[in-house]
């Protein structure tokens, strides 16, 4: 069996990342386990196991969005609250104890329950319309919040004393508490009239009870759970590890004797001088990294022998068809995130007077920044650069229509755009904004994995300031080493379709290498090695 521990954490929390529908999303949730999971999940190729470590109550629906609803796990607060439900249950708060007299007002968002006039429950639903959490006031102030699990039962409460939280009881399906967590210092109790915790390992079920009545953290808890289904494991399990600083300690201890992969992926892992987590990478049967350049970092700052790493990238890719070619406007792919301001400028500058000699050329300044404000930062930011040059500021502009006008002016007095910002924070509006390019330009230290992956996909040439494993200069794309040939690398992509069409051919080369295919193969060959 083949075991993955995932690494879905609300940054150093044990807890899942859910949030309101009615919240725009800061983040990405596709990670190198999901692909990994994705890969033997479709291809049934090992028997695997997910194993969860953070509270999650929202988990089926997560699954759900990764297109894995059906792969199979173990959830160590399922253990932890003996939760025997597997499927998701409709809940409706209209089924729940309210008062007599309350009141419901629906507003775009929520829905409030008023009782009398006073504020008394504001309720929060999912993306997929279930509820996941209900807050209660008392006098103005937030007494209570309730945590829904989509299985169709209260998971959680969080008490709170003038407004702030006080402690978390964790609860088992019928409401008892089993945990209790203490804001204040992170120490947590044991509920001694239900003292114990639910090992199931296939067919077998298990009644443990805790050693101690309180821990000092919540991570002692999640230790000894773990360690005790372990028990269970067999010896030629493999365990594949998501490397996270939350849970690498735990693991290093936990999974001392057991066959491990250790996955990094961009940099969700900070080193640390842990002992625990230096030998348990130092020890790993295999470390499995996204990228040749993650793998030589790895190599150099944990002394880990070349034989036993591989880069596996966490994207495959296909052969897709754009649209670049219907649109009637050449678009370029500016990536800005992390790019130095004063290179930033520059490019800004060159582009500007560059593409003012031509017609039907637009920049996409790309970012994957979710921020409110980040577009209005950015416009000014490229107006301020465009200024210092001696450019109309109004180029860049927060339309897609081509032109902008001011004060009602004449069609022929309003002035092109030329730059607009794209804010793509998810893999699948990126893509679909990829779709629509014709260059990718990415000038930073690191260009993005999985903005290169889909130029290959695509067909889209790269223009890049370093080398990786998904362009070769003069092939699919042009490496920049100097700022100054920018010019003349995107004359020769944008005049006539010869070698757009050149590097289009080339792309599927490389994309031959990376298909889903290809990736389980090398994974294959990772579990071989294992064994």
């Amino acid at each position: 069996m083949l075991y993955f521990i995932p690494a879905w954490y609300r940054e150093m929390d044990w807890s899942e990342n859910e949030q309101s529908w009615r919240v725009k999303r800061m983040y990405s949730e596709f990670d190198d386990t999901v692909k990994q999971i994705q890969l033997f999940h479709r291809s049934g190729a090992y028997d695997y196991q997910i194993m969860l470590l953070s509270f999650a109550p929202n988990f089926r629906h997560f699954l759900h969005r990764q297109g894995i609803y059906r792969a199979p796990y173990w959830s160590c607060f399922d253990a932890i609250q003996e939760v025997q439900r597997k499927r998701v249950r409709v809940l409706s708060f209209h089924d729940l104890n309210w008062p007599e007299k309350i009141e419901f007002l629906y507003t775009p968002f929520v829905v409030v329950a008023m009782l009398g006039k006073e504020k008394y429950a504001q309720i929060d639903f999912g993306e997929d319309g279930n509820p996941i959490w209900i807050e209660m006031y008392q006098g103005g102030k937030i007494c209570r919040r309730n945590l829904y699990d989509d299985r169709g039962f209260i998971s959680s409460t969080i008490l709170y004393e003038d407004g702030n939280p006080l402690y978390q009881d964790y609860l088992t399906e019928e409401g008892v508490w089993k945990l209790r967590l203490y804001y204040k210092d992170g120490h947590v109790e044991i509920n001694n009239k239900c003292s114990g915790y639910l090992l199931e390992y296939n067919d077998i079920k298990r009644k443990r009870r805790f050693s101690r009545r309180t821990y000092d953290n919540l991570g002692q808890v999640i230790y000894e759970v773990l360690t005790a289904f372990l028990e269970l494991t067999s010896i030629s399990d493999i365990f594949c590890v998501a490397m996270h600083n939350l849970h690498a300690g735990l693991l290093g201890k936990a999974l001392l004797r057991e066959k491990k992969i250790l996955s990094f992926f961009q940099n969700r892992y900070q080193a640390t001088d842990n002992p625990e987590e230096l030998e348990m990478i130092q020890k790993a049967n295999y470390v499995v990294v996204d990228s040749n350049e993650s793998a030589r970092r790895i190599c150099g700052t944990f002394q880990v022998s070349p034989e036993h790493i591989v880069a596996i990238p966490p994207y495959d890719t296909r052969v897709e068809e754009g649209t670049s070619l219907q649109s009637g406007i050449q678009k370029l792919m500016l990536a800005v995130d992390d790019l130095d301001d004063k290179l930033l400028g520059a490019v800004v500058r060159i582009l500007g007077e560059h593409l003012s000699q031509r017609k039907g050329v637009q920049v996409c300044l790309f970012t994957r920044d979710a921020r409110y404000d980040r577009k209005q930062k950015l416009l000014e930011q490229v107006r301020a650069e465009l200024a210092k040059g001696g450019l109309p500021e109004g180029w860049a502009a927060e339309t897609g229509d081509g032109m902008v006008s001011e004060n009602d002016l004449e069609m022929e007095e309003r002035v092109p755009v030329l730059f607009v910002p794209e804010q793509c924070v998810d893999e699948l509006s990126v893509s679909k904004c990829m779709r629509e390019q014709w260059l990718l330009i990415d000038l930073r230290e690191v260009p993005e994995q999985y903005l290169q992956i889909k130029a290959v996909s695509f067909g889209i040439p790269q223009i890049v300031r370093k080398k990786t494993e998904f362009i070769v200069d003069d092939g699919n794309g042009i490496i920049l080493t100097k700022g100054r040939r920018l010019p003349k690398a995107l004359d020769y992509y944008l005049d006539g379709l010869e070698h757009r069409n050149e590097a289009r051919i080339f792309s599927y080369g490389i994309s031959r290498e990376y298909t889903t295919e290809r990736l389980l193969d090398m994974w294959g060959e990772v579990m071989d090695s294992v064994d």
